[in-house]
């Protein structure tokens, strides 16, 4: 992939957003001289990177020359993160207590293990993932502890049948300070409404693999799953809708801080077909963020020249940067979506799952409901798609 055409000040956004300790520190000067702090500032808040980009000009600009709204971001995030992070262990401690253990995805997961800079790690809420199997009995533990099972899309129907469904549940609760917290519990690690469950790690086995967090019950995906997760999740935002750009934080941070099996991760991502996907993420993180991915890693899991190319322009054109922004109509987002696929087959899998899979899905016997339920699901992936 070449690389994006990008203003100075989104240059600058990309140099400050990369792991703390991998900061080109004369170079993030020279540029936020030419740049100006304001044209900085204002452009972080558009990218919902305000309190990492603070992070790293306190560490490479003389903090006195600093207007105190970049400490006073910092320090919001910061307290908000220790909050959600204390609940986090309250949760992983009350499941420990029942023998369920809990997996913290994502951001979750990257801050509460291994990149301990509080208010460098803006997020919107917690992702835990537990076994399919225990998901019901998590379920009765929130809610005794007065989380509220509550779906923010209007579509989605409040309820647990529906949650095992799709793959997790969402929750509203209200911490010990006030603060509210979205609280995502979920038995399938990725849980896109496009992406197969058979296209994602089984949860089973990515907890039977995960590692130890130290001082809390929470545990962290291993190094190979953990990357594998979030290059989907960044796919299953199409690498550009909220919040978009900081998302390639994710892949930089892992890489950068775990110490990644390349062959294992490179099968991983080849029995799940989901190359497309995966090199997209690593390659967009590899440009913007220059984070060492090895180029071999890239040849092996890229896609058809045509492919890569015709994403990469249709990505240029909506934009890498304002991820709040419309990025597309309906209709060029489900196109955009089926390039996603590695295969024509996968995309057909993926819109007519088999009648077997339904059936497991939706809980109906007689293959005359197939229709109905097919058109319940295309309505479904329609109506619930964020509006960007």
């Amino acid at each position: 992939m070449k690389n994006f055409e990008m203003t100075k000040v989104e240059a600058l956004l990309c140099q400050c957003i990369r792991h703390c300790d991998y900061l080109n520190q004369q170079k993030i000067l020279k540029m936020y001289e030419e740049v100006g702090d304001r044209a900085l500032y204002d452009a972080a808040q558009l990218n919902g990177v305000t309190s990492i980009v603070a992070h790293a000009l306190n560490i490479c600009v003389n903090s006195g020359d600093l207007p105190a709204y970049w400490s006073d971001e910092y320090i919001k995030v910061e307290q908000k993160i220790l909050a959600y992070m204390a609940e986090l262990d309250k949760v992983a401690n009350l499941l420990a207590q029942n023998d369920i253990p809990l997996i913290a995805l994502k951001n979750s997961g990257i801050t509460r293990g291994m990149y301990p800079y509080y208010g460098a790690c803006p997020m919107g809420d917690i992702d835990v993932l537990v076994s399919p199997s225990q998901f019901r009995d998590a379920h009765r533990i929130l809610t005794e502890h007065g989380y509220q099972l509550k779906f923010r899309c209007e579509f989605e129907e409040d309820s647990l049948e529906e949650a095992e469904k799709g793959g997790g549940a969402e929750y509203s609760v209200h911490l010990e300070d006030g603060r509210h917290l979205w609280f995502e519990l979920q038995w399938r690690p990725v849980a896109g409404r496009w992406i197969q469950p058979d296209q994602e790690p089984r949860a089973d086995e990515l907890i039977e693999r995960s590692i130890s967090i130290s001082g809390t019950k929470a545990r962290l995906l291993a190094p190979e799953d953990n990357l594998l997760q979030v290059a989907l999740h960044t796919a299953k935002h199409t690498f550009v809708r909220a919040p978009g750009f900081r998302l390639h934080t994710d892949v930089d941070r892992i890489v950068r801080t775990q110490k990644v099996d390349w062959p294992i991760f490179v099968n991983r991502v080849k029995k799940l077909r989901t190359r497309t996907a995966v090199f997209m993420s690593l390659a967009m993180a590899k440009i913007l963020l220059d984070t060492p991915i090895p180029n071999e890693v890239l040849s092996d899991l890229k896609p058809g020249k045509w492919k890569v190319r015709l994403m990469q322009a249709w990505l240029q054109k909506v934009g890498i940067f304002e991820p709040d922004a419309k990025k597309w109509s309906r209709f060029g987002y489900i196109v955009f979506v089926t390039l996603l696929y590695d295969s024509f087959s996968d995309f057909i899998s993926g819109l007519f799952p088999s009648a077997q899979k339904m059936k497991a899905q939706y809980g109906f016997t007689s293959n005359l409901y197939l229709p109905y339920y097919h058109a319940k699901r295309l309505a479904s992936l329609l109506l619930k798609r964020v509006n960007t």
